[in-house]
């Protein structure tokens, strides 16, 4: 099929007054079919129609209006277990490959015509307005201390604009321990916010009341703060949802570090505690920028040290690209749409994604500049070729001299395919060695054979060590020839 930079270079060369057999094949296209867009004035890509049209029957046509019926009925209905019942109805009618025509079919359903779904409606704090805590259970991950369980909970406080949190050890739900809880993490915080919300704690709330008021000691320990006290509507949970979720996560991520630590025995109770406090640290890090927000607006306390990076939550584009302080960079195309934190250092950057370091990139000074990875998108590139030649950042894509003298010389003597060849090249170096590629390239240029990514395959297999150049000898000049000319000169 002919593409759109075929017929650009179909076009350039009849503006170079070359004849239409000659552009034709100098992009490798049939003549005829190069008259026909050029007659039509338009590229390929515009004169294709939309795919409107099935091209195959669809198997699970007759049995549609069955599957509806279970759908309507149940809407929870996975489309795997409707395939194993028909499977059953109608032995050897349908084949296993079929089932994600029927997945897709469903979700179509679900789309268009199910049951309309649970909508979570984002909610929007400003910051040093609200913080909110809980208590969480940690018997299940099974720490011990000096080979005792230890059966324990933990205080957990949260800055909802933020996510800045706190923790504290404790044992019951009781407001000795909400106190120490709640005070602890206000002065790690260094300030105060203006509410506070928690669930229907017994320690707290009078559930007996009809009022449920706050106990007096409660409403004592937040007007010593001047707290304003919130709670949620008795159970409903999710009122809460930005502790409640935050619980969930705390308690994997310590289990998680407790799974690296290799051990879940601690001497004492206070060493658990400073391995729980670096854990909290590690994870509060990544909040700097917006805790710095909500520092601005708190009641003043003994302030606390800044941490030494600032942080950035963007969206990866669909060219696999981040902005940065005016600058971009690139990183994997698997993160493609995916928010990552950017950890901004002062000589580098750090890309995070699930709590996980994905990237670690030098820092572009200035603005307006870039840092295209090859190995980021070469994947699709090499499916893609036609995008090379106008890529923006294409100049990014020769990692050293040699791989754009490379470039050059596939242009100069195979222009129709230079683009394809250099980029399963640079695939190689990728997926091979890049010093193996650069090596390979090195040795083809200096005795002057033909470069093709086959060559650079063989090479790079047989580990060929870079091609030196010949050295050339220079005797040392006697200086004093130099001595005779002066006086010669002089005399």
């Amino acid at each position: 099929m002919i593409t759109d930079q075929q017929m650009r270079i179909v076009m350039d060369e009849k503006q170079k007054g070359r004849p239409l057999y000659a552009a034709a094949a100098r992009a490798g296209v049939h003549e005829d079919t190069a008259r026909k867009y050029l007659k039509a004035g338009a590229l390929p890509s515009e004169m294709r129609s939309a795919h409107t049209w099935r091209t195959r029957q669809d198997p699970f046509e007759e049995e549609w209006e069955g599957i509806r019926e279970l759908l309507e009925v149940n809407p929870g209905l996975s489309p795997k277990t409707i395939f194993e019942h028909l499977c059953r109805e109608h032995p050897g009618r349908f084949s296993a490959g079929q089932l994600r025509t029927l997945q897709r079919r469903v979700k179509v359903w679900l789309a268009l015509e199910g049951p309309a779904r649970e909508v979570y409606f984002p909610q929007v704090y400003a910051p040093g307005e609200l913080g909110a805590s809980d208590f969480t259970r940690m018997g299940s991950l099974g720490v011990t201390i000096g080979g005792v369980l230890f059966d324990h909970m933990l205080y957990h406080f949260t800055l909802v604009y933020s996510r800045w949190e706190d923790v504290t050890v404790c044992f019951s739900e009781s407001f000795e321990a909400l106190s120490e809880g709640f005070q602890n993490a206000l002065w790690h915080l260094g300030g105060v916010p203006k509410g506070h919300r928690t669930d229907s704690l017994s320690a707290a709330v009078n559930n007996l009341s009809e009022k449920e008021e706050f106990t007096r000691r409660y409403a004592s320990l937040l007007e010593h703060y001047g707290v304003e006290g919130m709670r949620i509507n008795p159970g409903r949970a999710n009122e809460n949802g930005s502790i409640e979720s935050r619980n969930g996560h705390l308690k994997r991520t310590v289990e998680q570090a407790l799974m690296l630590r290799g051990s879940q025995d601690f001497a004492s109770r206070g060493e658990y505690e400073v391995f729980l406090r670096k854990l909290v640290s590690r994870l509060n890090a990544s909040r700097a920028a917006r805790l710095a927000e909500e520092k601005k607006v708190l009641r003043a306390l003994p302030q606390r040290r800044l941490e030494a990076y600032r942080t950035q939550r963007v969206k990866v584009t669909r060219n696999a690209t981040i902005r940065v302080l005016h600058n971009t960079y690139s990183v994997h195309s698997r993160l493609l749409g995916e928010q990552v934190e950017v950890r901004v250092y002062a000589d580098h950057l750090e890309v995070w994604y699930a709590q996980r370091k994905v990237e670690t990139l030098p820092r572009l000074r200035g603005e307006g500049k870039q840092r295209i990875e090859y190995r980021h998108i070469i994947d699709w590139l090499v499916r893609k070729p036609g995008a090379f030649a106008h890529y923006r950042y294409r100049s990014e894509l020769f990692p050293s001299t040699t791989f754009r003298v490379a470039y050059d010389w596939l242009r100069e003597n195979w222009p129709a395919r230079a683009d394809r060849e250099y980029l399963q090249i640079l695939y190689l170096a990728a997926r091979e060695s890049e010093t193996g590629a650069e090596s390979a390239l090195q040795r083809l240029l200096g005795q002057e054979e033909e470069i093709s990514a086959e060559a650079v395959k063989l090479l790079i297999r047989r580990n060929v060590a870079a091609w030196q150049p010949q050295e050339v000898a220079i005797d040392v000049v006697d200086l004093g020839v130099y001595d005779a000319l002066l006086e010669k000169t002089a005399s």
